[in-house]
């Protein structure tokens, strides 16, 4: 029997951005979501949706919100992106209680069931964390809070594992959200 490991909010093994250099940077010509033209993009999703990226994002994530002073009923924001880091920082928080929910926002409502735009744990008058994979311009971010805020939710703020800084960060603070992010474009030696 091994030992316990890493303490809540640590990290394990190796550092987030090596991760995220290794599986997630790539470099290139590309057209991002809000179509500005880039020379490297960041898949997230291929480092969020390792096992080793999800530990790793789970115990950061959850110390990063609980740094800000959130205490969080839920996480979650737009599908598909937010969706593994949500995950993980809720499967984390199960070892490091108080346990936080997790939820999807659709891009838009489903046309059929419950006709829902937000699924899974989440309820009016709950206090939730945006999550973010990779804010650019903020818009992702921004509709997330809209469909949360329209639906009764509080939101405390984002949480974002990667910040590109290009604007994004202001954009979404402008709109009077804190935001917390794991790391940026410029610790990742991109900028």
């Amino acid at each position: 029997m091994t030992g316990p490991g890493p303490a809540p909010g640590s990290a394990p093994g190796r550092p987030l951005e090596a991760v995220l250099l290794e599986k997630s940077v790539r470099r290139g010509d590309f057209v991002l979501a809000s179509g500005a033209r880039s020379s490297y993009y960041i898949d997230c999703r291929l480092t969020t949706m390792s096992a080793e990226g999800m530990v790793l994002v789970g115990r950061l994530g959850l110390g990063a919100i609980r740094g800000a002073g959130w205490a969080p009923d839920a996480v979650g924001g737009l599908t598909m992106g937010a969706d593994p880091v949500a995950y993980a920082i809720a499967a984390a928080s199960w070892a490091d209680r108080p346990a936080i929910d997790a939820f999807s926002v659709r891009k838009e409502a489903k046309g059929h069931g419950t006709k829902q735009q937000i699924e899974g744990n989440f309820r009016e008058g709950a206090g939730v964390v945006v999550i973010e994979d990779v804010i650019t311009s903020g818009s992702s971010a921004l509709r997330a809070i809209e469909a949360v805020s329209g639906a009764g939710g509080r939101v405390l703020g984002v949480l974002a594992v990667v910040d590109r800084e290009l604007g994004g960060r202001d954009a979404i603070e402008g709109a009077g959200h804190s935001v917390v992010v794991l790391t940026t474009a410029s610790i990742l030696g991109l900028k």
